[in-house]
């Protein structure tokens, strides 16, 4: 029912202006710089790596409101691929005794004119430094022609690999694998229910979570405030490469040998 969609963290200034303006990455990834009004009229400024049918978001300090843009946050995107499911995730979530909260993204493509752009569902309000939603892409959004998405392969097609474009064929990266996360033991709790209810395989340890489903497995350890965030990501590549290490701010991406790369923060 819910997929990885896409992750995002908040960094120190000196890794998000080494990721932007990074040389290397452009030839790595797709990469998009981007500031993006949504709804009530919240601002955020993004750099975006983005693959088949899945992203990283990248934020320094100050570059989206409140306390999202504080060092140490991320966020978790999981979503649909049919229309419609994200009904039926709502029911899953009221007959586990969870109270899901509904919320309708929109974006301004400059024009004043909010188009909805995803319904989400969270399932509280407030947390610690780490918040994941599911979220399923409006019709809306997906026929104007100003989103850049292209056509539905089937009724109700809201798919990522729909989403995104199909730049990552000329490049390096071609998918997120895996993602690591260091999240409170609150922020982790209020995570599990929306992660079971979603359809993910979950398997428990000691202060960790990992969950899998659809070719991403991502992991959760508890961590105390002060020692939060995206940690660790990666990637399948579209081809074998040589081994290469980038140093970006203070985080190093080291790509190959073969087909995958690791994105340590």
């Amino acid at each position: 029912m819910l997929y990885y969609n896409h992750a995002w963290g908040t960094f120190d200034r000196v890794t998000a202006d080494a990721v932007e303006h990074s040389r290397y990455l452009k030839d790595f990834a797709s990469v998009e710089v981007r500031t993006t009004t949504g709804a009530d009229g919240r601002v955020w400024t993004g750099r975006y790596l983005r693959g088949r049918e899945t992203y990283l978001e990248i934020f320094g300090i100050g570059d989206v409101p409140g306390q999202d843009g504080e060092l140490g946050s991320a966020g978790l995107g999981l979503s649909t691929e049919h229309d419609g499911d994200i009904e039926k995730l709502k029911t899953r979530l009221r007959a586990a005794g969870a109270k899901p909260i509904d919320f309708l993204q929109t974006r301004d493509f400059g024009d004043g004119k909010p188009v909805p752009w995803f319904d989400s569902v969270f399932l509280i309000e407030r947390y610690d430094r780490f918040g994941a939603w599911a979220m399923e892409y409006r019709d809306e959004y997906l026929a104007d022609p100003r989103s850049k998405v292209g056509p539905a392969k089937f009724p109700g097609d809201v798919t990522r690999e729909r989403y995104l474009p199909d730049a990552y064929k000329d490049k390096v990266m071609r998918d997120i694998t895996l993602i690591r996360v260091a999240v409170t033991a609150s922020d982790l709790a209020a995570t599990v229910p929306l992660l079971r209810a979603g359809g993910f395989t979950l398997r428990t340890g000691p202060g960790s979570v990992v969950a899998s489903r659809g070719g991403t497995t991502m992991r959760f350890d508890e961590a105390p405030m002060g020692q939060t965030g995206l940690k660790r990501v990666e990637f399948d590549l579209n081809r074998p490469v040589a081994r290469h290490v980038e140093k970006l701010g203070t985080s190093t991406l080291v790509v190959g040998p073969g087909k995958r790369a690791v994105w340590t923060f």
